[in-house]
């Protein structure tokens, strides 16, 4: 009687638990979720990739592919060149880049959320969730998570 019963037992958790043992490795991708704070109607620089590989040496252009964009604002995708700041893990390298810029509605106040994938230059794609407040003109700007050493991190320029 309990050698028909386990086997079934068995099976109905393997049916159950199918599903999440597959979706296993979605879980383990979990879109970062960070804040920021802009002014209305400034531009802010919310991503900017370089497209250095983990031993410094240069690699392709990162891609980066808006999934969710912002219902009201606008995205501006730039390319350029940097030099990386020498706190940077390749510091004084120089990089070219592909940066994501954020610039609200006219007037709008209130919050925003933008969803962007990067594939960075070893071929990984990671998710951000990047949730914006969005303030009167003139209000603090800038990541909520900001270093506290005074480098200034939201500009228009790459």
């Amino acid at each position: 009687m309990t050698s028909n019963f386990r086997p079934t037992l068995a099976l109905a958790v393997l049916m159950a638990a199918g599903p999440v043992l597959a979706a296993g490795p979605a879980f383990a991708q979990a879109a970062k979720v960070r804040e920021h704070s802009v002014a209305s109607g400034k531009q802010v620089r919310l991503v900017m990739v370089p497209n250095l590989k983990k031993d410094c040496s240069l690699g392709p252009q990162p891609e980066l592919k808006v999934t969710s964009p912002p219902k009201n604002g606008a995205l501006i995708q730039r390319a350029g060149k940097v030099k990386t700041p020498a706190t940077y893990r390749c510091p004084n390298a120089d990089a070219n880049v592909q940066a994501l810029f954020y610039e609200s509605k006219a007037g709008f106040t209130g919050t925003d959320e933008v969803t962007v994938e990067i594939k960075g230059t070893d071929g990984n794609v990671s998710t951000q969730t990047i949730k914006l407040t969005v303030g009167p003109a003139g209000s603090k700007e800038g990541p909520k998570d900001a270093p506290k050493d005074g480098a200034k991190k939201d500009t228009t320029d790459l």
